[in-house]
């Protein structure tokens, strides 16, 4: 993706994780390459085991892990969320491979500014298993989407699709693989488009300005 000539100043994302943070990881080695203008302020993790942690802890990125009692009360887990990444002035939150909903002291604190990553191509095969949903349904095309996140699972204005044709033969775990392969070029463009102010939200659909 070619980059606009005039200087863009960095936006701040805070990246929330449930597993092993392989988007996290794409999109820290896009910023460190200078092919994406952000910087990670937080990354918060659903689970304390996640290996995600450790790919932010070497990049030097503050995590922060709740509790499982605070966890409990989903309400109260986004209200310490929100706090956190307000409190590190976050522009953008990004959701990758986060395993819980996002509610309303998250969504209201940043309006149309929460963008999640679907493996599949909404709105086809929403939920956890896309993949193997989609393995399942035998589709001959599937991909990957990025969209804003709402009070709906796997709902919200999309932003980025990119398809996937599917081969005859390849097992689900191929497909996984192609799948996030597509992911971790896909996630950062789309970034690069929120840091560049190219994307807008209207009447629930987003239009992309121009290069």
């Amino acid at each position: 993706m070619s980059k606009p000539t005039k200087p863009i100043k960095p936006i701040k994302l805070g990246v929330l994780i449930s597993g092993s943070g392989t988007n996290l990881q794409a999109i820290i080695d896009r910023i460190a390459a200078g092919t994406l203008d952000a910087t990670i302020e937080l990354v918060v993790s659903s689970r304390p085991s996640a290996f995600g942690l450790k790919r932010a802890e070497k990049a030097g990125i503050q995590t922060l892990t709740l509790s499982k009692e605070i966890y409990a009360d989903p309400m109260t887990a986004d209200e310490v969320i929100a706090t956190e990444l307000k409190r590190h002035d976050v522009d953008y939150v990004i959701m990758a491979g986060y395993m819980r909903m996002v509610h309303a002291p998250i969504l209201a604190t940043f309006p149309n500014r929460v963008i999640n990553l679907h493996p599949a191509l909404l709105p086809s095969f929403k939920g956890a298993h896309a993949i193997q949903d989609a393995y399942d349904y035998g589709v001959k095309v599937t991909g990957v989407t990025v969209h804003v996140a709402d009070d709906r699972y796997d709902c919200g204005p999309i932003i980025a699709q990119r398809p996937l044709a599917v081969k005859e033969g390849w097992t689900v775990d191929e497909l996984e693989a192609h799948i996030h392969e597509i992911e971790h070029q896909l996630y950062p463009d789309t970034i690069q488009l929120l840091a560049e102010g190219r994307v807008h939200v209207h009447d629930g659909k987003v239009s992309i300005d121009p290069e």
